[in-house]
This record gives structure tokens, C-alpha cells and sequence, in this order.
């Protein structure tokens, strides 16, 4: 069975439609339907139902649709495997959101290169929507996000939890920025949560969707902010910020999620790896 079919059957099933997947499959939507054709005549089973409410998957669609990410999943794991030089087993490939990227997944890296050098690691960084897509086709063994998805088929660990603290520039000049409070965009619940806590706030003048470059304008114009507490612990210790008197905290705990259908060889290094970084993150 060819493997490209059954990439192009897995992002009809994401998209929803012919369309859409030939728009990101940069091909025509006429080699999307000869692509389905294929598979349904070695299957001999019509896949999809097409309509006015777009694409679904008929009853022998949905059977197949687990045996697609195994196809497409092996033949990722044949190409990396069969590549790696000689001393190396097997790649580990995991994704990760910006936000939590640092210095989570850069201590990983080293400890795994430490402690497992028979393993090749491969990182991704990715939306937490597009990361969620890639575990569950097979595309990576795990994915370290903030907030555990609810996705039939997927598991979510607790690697740590964190919070979310309200630090201002220290000895901050008398301007107006000084005193404003730069909104981060650390998800929907810490947003609704903010709004809950802060109902009178204004509006910002300054939103940033990363933190450290929040913190970087911050810290060179003064202003205040919510950030991870584990990231901005040098910062405080060296006298840069301080943390505002009487202001409530949030929660913000980070997890790994992978198939249930992972491999639990690999999945047990991953978890391994990311609970002793995050335990270093705390030191």
C-alpha cells in the first residue's frame, strides 16, 4: 500500500475536505481524488462521504484510519532508523511549544545525550494544535504542552507544575510604561483567570505572544507581567525583578503527551529524561 495515499487519506480526515488537503499538500485536489481512489479500490470499501457538510468518513473509513497512522508511522520510523549511523538504536522525536521550550527541552537534550548516546533525538517546536496532530498520526513519540488535551487515543503525564507570577521591573523609571502591565499570552484558562482576578484592568497598550521577549521589553522599559516563575528565578535573584506584593498566582503545569499506541520502550526514556530536567530546572 502506497504510503503517500495514506498521508493523503490522514489529511482529508484532518482537514475535512478534498479542498484543504490539496491546499496543504501543495498538489492539485484532482491527485487527492485519484490519491482516495486508489486506496478504496485496493480496499474495496468507499472511504469517504462527500456532501454539504464536507467530508466523512464512512463506517470502513473509520476502521482504516488507525491502520493509516500505523503506516505512515512505521515508514517515518524506517527512513530515521535505517539512516542512523551504526551505534545508534533509534530516534526519539518529541515537539514542544515555544513557551515551554526553554530551558525544559535544552536540559533534556543534554541529559538524554548523556545518559542514552545510543539514541538519535530529533525536536520540533510547534502550536500545541499542530504537535497534538503529529503525535496522533505518529509523526512524534511525544509532545511536551501546557494543559493536558482531551483526545481519545492520547495520554497526558504531569511533568511539572508551575506558576504564573506577577514580576515588574525592578527601579523602573516614572513613565507611563513603568507602571503598565504587559499582557502575555499564556492561553484561554490564564486569560479567562486573569479577567476573573482583574476584573477593572485596562487594556494594555503592549501583547506579546512569547515571554522572554515580553520580559525583554520589560526590562528595558520598565512595566510589569505575568511569567513562569522557574524562568524568571535568575532574574529575580540577580536584582532585575521583583515580584508584586499581594498578587494572585496561576497555575500552569506542563505535561507529555503520546499515543496510546506509542512505543513504551521509547516513551519510558522520554519520560525519564523530561522528569529529571524539569527536577534540574528547580535546582
Amino acid at each position: 500500500m502506497d504510503i503517500t495515499s495514506a498521508r493523503t487519506f490522514l489529511e482529508v480526515v484532518k482537514t475535512g475536505s478534498f479542498a484543504a488537503a490539496a491546499a496543504n499538500l501543495h498538489v492539485t485536489q484532482t491527485a487527492i481524488g485519484a490519491r482516495i481512489r486508489v486506496l478504496e479500490q485496493e480496499l474495496g470499501r468507499p472511504l469517504f462521504v462527500r456532501n454539504k457538510l464536507g467530508t466523512q468518513l464512512t463506517a470502513a473509513g473509520q476502521k482504516f484510519h488507525c491502520f493509516a497512522i500505523s503506516l505512515v508511522r512505521l515508514s517515518e520510523q524506517a527512513v530515521r532508523s535505517i539512516a542512523l549511523p551504526h551505534e545508534q538504536e533509534a530516534v526519539i522525536s518529541i515537539g514542544t511549544e515555544l513557551s515551554i521550550s526553554d530551558p525544559l527541552v535544552p536540559l533534556w537534550l543534554v541529559w538524554m545525550r548523556r545518559t542514552y548516546p545510543q539514541f538519535a533525538l530529533s525536536v520540533r517546536v510547534d502550536t500545541a494544535e499542530r504537535l497534538i496532530d503529529q503525535v496522533q498520526e505518529g509523526l512524534l513519540d511525544a509532545a511536551i504542552l501546557y494543559g493536558a488535551p482531551r483526545k481519545i487515543g492520547l495520554i497526558a503525564e504531569l511533568i511539572f507544575e508551575e506558576k504564573l507570577v506577577l514580576a515588574e521591573a525592578k527601579g523602573s523609571t516614572q513613565s507611563a510604561a513603568s507602571h503598565e502591565t504587559v499582557r502575555i499570552d499564556w492561553g484561554e484558562e490564564f486569560s479567562d483567570a486573569f479577567h476573573a482576578a482583574f476584573p477593572a484592568a485596562p487594556p494594555s497598550s503592549v501583547a506579546v505572544s512569547y515571554g522572554p521577549l515580553a520580559l525583554e521589553y520589560i526590562l528595558a522599559v520598565g512595566g510589569r507581567g505575568y511569567f513562569r516563575r522557574g524562568f524568571i528565578k535568575p532574574y529575580l535573584k540577580d536584582g532585575l525583578l521583583t515580584l508584586v506584593p499581594n498578587s494572585p498566582e496561576f497555575s500552569y503545569s506542563a505535561y507529555v503527551i503520546h499515543s496510546a499506541r506509542a512505543d513504551e520502550n521509547i516513551i519510558v526514556h522520554v519520560r525519564e529524561g523530561l522528569r529529571a530536567s524539569s527536577a534540574g530546572m528547580a535546582d
